[in-house]
């Protein structure tokens, strides 16, 4: 059985974890439209529809997410080749996913930031 949830939820759930994850200078916004979280002007997590979000990573980390847990993880055609990798939000649990909203805001963020908040 497939949950949907709305996408408000969805995006409460995402800023829930990142504040929780003490990410600085967070800002909600949007991204092509979408829901987004930014930090520095880049979005590092969109939500794309009520069973997807995507997230800013490296190619090479997307496809090692792709590679370990598929059920999660996926891409189409449309993001082969960019750092942008999707994930069935039904499908991660609040602890994988705030990894994830840390790696994607790594990064995203800023050099000075970055490095401010790995210090911290």
């Amino acid at each position: 059985m497939v949950v949907h949830l709305n996408i408000d939820a969805i995006f409460q759930r995402v800023q829930r974890l990142a504040s929780a994850a003490g990410l600085p200078d967070v800002e909600a916004g949007t991204h092509y439209g979408l829901p987004a979280l930014k930090v520095g002007g880049k979005a590092f997590v969109t939500i794309k529809n009520n069973e997807t979000i995507v997230l800013s990573l490296p190619i090479d980390r997307k496809e090692q997410l792709i590679e370990m847990a598929p059920d999660i993880y996926f891409q189409t055609d449309h993001y082969v080749g960019w750092p942008s990798l999707p994930l069935r939000i039904a499908a991660i649990g609040d602890e994988e996913l705030q990894q994830r909203l840390i790696e994607a805001w790594q990064y995203r963020a800023p050099k000075k930031l970055r490095a401010a908040f790995n210090e911290a």
